[in-house]
């Protein structure tokens, strides 16, 4: 079965078909991020699994208590906290290494890719929420730098009200996380400006996909469709469908443990 989107095709295969909880292999590895120095009534791995369990099906934090998983309220305590320390981020960009390493690649990528997408944010919350009026969106945008294979390395969230170039600078807050390697950022013409100029000052280079001459319509851009394929892998979690955060920290949050899930699927840790 392939499941068709706008730019190229999806295979349902690319994607964990449905929710597993964490594998022996896997949780050797995430478990390396957890401070062990003192005793919990709790057993952490429930605790990531729980999580993870949240964003793939998009279940409400009270609703936990209908699953086998601990209490919501520790459950939502341990998101909290990884979310303010950096655990999440940490996470993240370990796994994102070793995926490209995997994928024999450099464990640091040279270009990441920008670009953002509107998402109606749900009626009970009003921080961060603006109309977004191009895609006639009420809600917020969500702006992602990733790298060649589409993994997430950056993100940003704000009201959908706001454009591109000025919000999309808060990408470069992560740019540590590519290391030294990273050389050029690519983004669509929205980005131009204060984004390019930020970019520039950051001693990198800024470049938009070039159309080819004589082209009309759409068309596929070269490189650019990666981040497109990126927003359509996030799809498959629930809980990112529609934004249901309360703050767009935790909107965030939600994109990186997405971005976990498919690392997760794709490494093969038996091989590690």
């Amino acid at each position: 079965m392939v499941i068709s989107i706008s730019l190229g095709r999806l295979k349902l295969e690319d994607m964990q078909p449905k929710y597993e909880r964490l594998t022996d292999d896997q949780w050797e590895v995430i478990k390396q991020f957890v401070n062990w120095q003192r005793k919990r009534k709790l057993d952490l791995r429930d605790i990531f699994d729980a999580i993870f369990f949240v964003v793939r099906t998009g279940i409400q934090w009270r609703n936990l208590k209908e699953t086998n998983f601990p209490h919501w309220q520790a459950v939502y305590y341990y998101f909290d906290k990884w979310k303010k320390d950096g655990t999440w981020r940490k996470i993240n960009v370990v796994l994102n290494q070793l995926e490209r390493l995997q994928k024999d690649r450099e464990s640091l990528p040279s270009l990441g890719l920008a670009d953002s997408q509107s998402i109606k944010l749900v009626p009970p919350f009003f921080e961060a929420r603006g109309v977004d009026g191009n895609k006639k969106v009420n809600g917020r945008k969500r702006h992602v730098l990733v790298d060649v294979l589409g993994r997430i390395y950056a993100c940003h969230v704000h009201a959908a009200n706001f454009h591109d170039s000025p919000q999309g600078v808060h990408l470069l807050d992560h740019c540590l996380d590519f290391g030294d390697r990273l050389e050029t950022i690519m983004a669509d013409q929205s980005y131009k400006g204060t984004f390019c100029k930020a970019v520039e000052q950051c001693e990198m280079n800024f470049e938009t996909p070039q159309r080819l001459e004589g082209t009309k319509g759409f068309v596929v851009e070269a490189k650019r469709w990666v981040v497109e394929r990126t927003f359509a892998w996030l799809n498959f979690f629930r809980r990112l469908v529609v934004d249901y955060e309360r703050t767009p920290k935790s909107a965030e949050t939600f994109l990186y443990l997405a971005n976990i899930s498919i690392c997760l699927w794709r490494i093969d840790f038996s091989a590690l």
